[in-house]
């Protein structure tokens, strides 16, 4: 069903060098003077004392300033209930765990809340969704849209490879949520938003423009991801973010011995599903390729079992949402490409 209620989107969006140090201005010109800050566990003592400084420069004092170790659902729920009176806003600074449970604060609290990612690993700081642990398995459980997303595309820039990376994967595999979406029109008569496609779409053109991690590349790589994020607000659906891919991704939470990063997971997700799907492959591979994600990938391969158990297991994973996986049997296919297909093979092991 399409979202027929009032769409939030930020207010306030900044993606530049050095934004972080402009903080406590962006908050004070809405008139947040007293805030609660959840920051990553193991966050920089350098970031954080930019950050203090900037809030302190524009006289804010964070009423709470908690560390964040998990993403655990009971725990953002105890936050919210920790919350000081006379907080104005919340705020979100680091990783996923952070941002997800800021968001969901907000959410119960109605506040407005600001996202401050330190990497761009994937496309969570700005959507209407908190992935949260709930009785050992993760959530995506609604939440609050950012009024503000706050990007330092220098701190972006240094963050590891590996999470950039993993970020690149969760833009391309709108190529292939895109694809599953249309295929789902033409088999149940699921009803499409055509400018929330339109926003994915721009999504993955705006970063394969120049398709690069230089500090160019992050800010592209952070305007490719915020706007998934707004595509699925805007047709109150995951479908122009979350397709096939994000289903075999969320099985392997599930199954496998050693989870790795989302965006890892459904960028090659992506990449096996296209071939299912008979297009955008080449496109996918060659972002893969010019970005290095092939090799982050070949430094620990994927487990070939596990992922056969994945695919077998995904379309279980969410009744109901029409894929390429539930249009036939793809476990041959499957099994095939991961033996034989050039990019997929060096990046599965037994």
């Amino acid at each position: 069903m399409m979202n027929s209620t009032r769409v939030a989107l930020p207010t306030l969006v900044r993606i530049k060098p050095h934004a972080l140090a402009r903080l406590g201005v962006y908050l004070a010109r809405f008139q947040h003077q007293r805030v609660a800050a959840y920051a990553s566990a193991g966050l920089s003592g350098v970031l954080l004392s930019e950050v203090q400084n900037s809030l302190g420069a524009s006289g804010i004092v964070p009423e709470l300033l908690s560390e964040v170790t998990d993403n655990d659902f009971e725990q953002a729920v105890l936050q919210f209930a920790r919350l000081p009176r006379g907080v104005t806003a919340i705020l979100g600074l680091g990783g996923g765990k952070a941002l997800d449970t800021a968001k969901y604060v907000a959410f119960l609290a109605k506040l407005p809340y600001f996202a401050v990612p330190t990497s761009l690993s994937n496309d969570g700081y700005c959507s209407p969704q908190a992935s949260l642990m709930l009785a050992g398995k993760r959530r995506s459980l609604a939440a609050a849209m950012p009024f503000g997303v706050v990007v330092d595309t220098v701190v972006c820039a240094a963050a590891p490879t590996r999470l950039t990376l993993s970020g690149v994967g969760d833009v391309m595999a709108k190529v292939t949520a895109i694809s599953d979406w249309k295929l789902a029109f033409h088999h149940t008569g699921e009803l499409i938003d055509d400018f929330a496609v339109l926003l994915a779409d721009s999504a993955v053109h705006s970063f394969l423009s120049r398709c690069a991690l230089d500090e160019e590349g992050i800010r592209l790589l952070a305007n490719s991801l915020l706007l998934s994020g707004i595509a699925m607000e805007v047709c109150g659906s995951s479908r122009p973010a979350s397709g096939s891919e994000h289903l075999i991704s969320h099985a392997l939470d599930e199954i496998s011995s050693r989870p790795r990063l989302h965006g890892l997971q459904v960028g090659v997700a992506a990449y096996l599903v296209s071939l299912l799907q008979g297009q955008h492959s080449e496109k996918i591979a060659q972002a893969f390729e010019k970005t290095g994600f092939w090799q982050i990938v070949a430094q620990e391969p994927f487990s070939a079992a596990e992922w056969l158990a994945a695919v077998r297991r995904a379309p279980e994973m969410k009744p109901g949402f029409f894929t390429i996986l539930s249009a036939r049997d793809t476990l041959p296919e499957v099994a095939a490409a991961l033996r034989t297909d050039r990019w997929l093979a060096r990046c599965f092991g037994p």
